[in-house]
């Protein structure tokens, strides 16, 4: 874990649909250059966790900083929600639809450039963005559903770091991959995270995923952080039977389903 500042801070994060508490005080910190993973299954509330740290839903109390600077203030004009937007960006489960099917690769990587950095020649930034995903120049002219799955996927990660964000956040954005191609993404990330000191929030249900690419992790049940720490203490000793379900969970030789249903059964 690096001793970098905090890039992003989460404080007292609630979020109620009806009298479903989706989140309910949830709080972490990510320090510059690091990778913090928010475990759970579904309907813990970590998806609803990072729509609000990206800004695509509102939390009814709490707050999310980034660089210090509150994102939850909702800053007005056009310049403040750049601003906002050019912070945090998101990684899609689905590449695909993430992606508009009717435009090329290069114009799809053009839109968040021109509408950020107006009035550049962004060819040679395209041309970068395209190297450092692993993708040639040759794919700027293709159209989404020319790429394979892998593919699309690294077109999503290249337009999200196109505005240079201070954290990318990525929602299951390995899950819709074979496992061959699962880890080429991951040992992709890994390598960018290396390079730009970006900083990751990975949301994800596959531990495996937790170990490969996270510094310290997060597990969400019904909404609340019941566990948190090093990632390496977590998955090795964890201290809540809920993490100890989802760790029993995973597959393995004496693996017993049975089992399983009735420590889900004792923890309600």
């Amino acid at each position: 874990m690096t001793d970098a500042e905090p890039v992003l801070e989460v404080s007292g994060l609630r979020r109620a649909y009806g009298p479903v508490r989706a989140v309910d005080d949830v709080s972490f910190t990510l320090a510059g250059g690091a990778s913090l993973g928010i475990v759970g299954e579904s309907g813990s509330g970590k998806t609803t966790t990072a729509r609000i740290v990206v800004g695509l839903e509102r939390a009814d109390a709490g707050r999310v900083l980034v660089g210090g600077r509150d994102r939850t203030a909702g800053g007005r004009g056009r310049a403040a929600r750049l601003e906002r937007a050019r912070a945090v960006q998101m990684v899609f489960q689905d590449p695909y639809l993430s992606l508009d099917p009717r435009i090329s690769v290069g114009a799809a990587l053009r839109e968040p450039l021109a509408l950020h950095f107006p009035g550049r020649d962004h060819t040679a930034r395209v041309a970068q963005l395209l190297d450092q995903v692993g993708l040639g120049a040759r794919a700027a002219g293709s159209l989404p559903r020319q790429l394979s799955g892998g593919q699309r996927q690294r077109v999503a990660i290249a337009r999200a770091l196109a505005v240079e964000p201070a954290v990318l956040v990525l929602d299951e954005a390995v899950a819709a991959l074979d496992v061959s191609v699962q880890a080429q993404i991951l040992n992709l990330l890994g390598d960018i995270r290396e390079q730009t000191g970006i900083s990751y929030l990975f949301i994800t249900h596959d531990l495996g995923v937790v170990r490969c690419v996270t510094d310290r992790v997060l597990v969400m049940r019904h909404g609340a952080v019941v566990e948190s720490g090093p990632t390496d203490r977590v998955m090795s000793d964890p201290r809540h039977p809920y993490t100890r379900l989802l760790l029993d969970s995973v597959p393995r030789p004496g693996w017993d389903p049975r089992a399983l249903a009735a420590a889900r059964a004792r923890l309600g």
